[in-house]
């Protein structure tokens, strides 16, 4: 599950830290892709990376206002180190010519990721306050895949080409391949 925490033993106080770690980790991640990949246009790969990153940052910046008006200013129990991966895009899937559809897929993975880590979780708490969050943020991350698979079928066919393909063959249908076969 990517966690180092005893899910029958977290407090709210806890789920909702844990809960914010996971959404700072996912924001950090899609920001670093944005970065690295940069942006040429508003609908390429780059733009879809800092897209999630505003959506990651939004939901996080909400739980922890949740948490704020609940606990104020208790220093929380549960840090970064004790999670890892849990929604965030794999740290090797970024590629300097992926499609826009190729980053999609990226953050559908991610987003999925985190509805079964929410729904593995939910097997183990046994405070009600925990699970009826935990609930509820596994079906918001269901919201968040139906986000995304919406996004992605509204893409363009050129959004399926890779940029290396673009613009080694600016002419070629879609779909077609011109690898080097030997």
């Amino acid at each position: 599950m990517g966690t180092k925490i005893d899910f029958s033993k977290l407090s709210l106080m806890d789920a909702l830290d844990l809960a914010t770690l996971i959404e700072i980790e996912a924001h950090k991640r899609y920001t670093e892709f944005a970065e690295r990949l940069g942006s040429r246009d508003s609908d390429d790969a780059g733009a879809v990376f800092q897209s999630m990153a505003v959506n990651e940052s939004k939901h996080g910046e909400q739980l922890a206002e949740r948490r704020l008006a609940l606990f104020g200013k208790t220093p929380p129990k549960v840090t970064l180190r004790d999670i890892f991966d849990v929604e965030a895009p794999d740290a090797g899937a970024p590629r300097w010519d992926m499609s826009p559809l190729t980053a999609y897929e990226v953050a559908l993975s991610s987003e999925r990721k985190a509805y079964d880590f929410y729904d593995q979780a939910l097997r183990y708490v046994t405070q009600p306050d925990v699970k009826a969050l935990f609930e509820e943020l596994r079906d918001e991350e269901a919201d968040h895949v139906r986000m995304v698979k919406d996004k992605m079928a509204k893409l363009p066919p050129s959004s399926k080409v890779d940029l290396e393909d673009e613009d080694s063959y600016p002419n070629k249908p879609p779909g077609r391949s011109y690898g080097m076969e030997s």
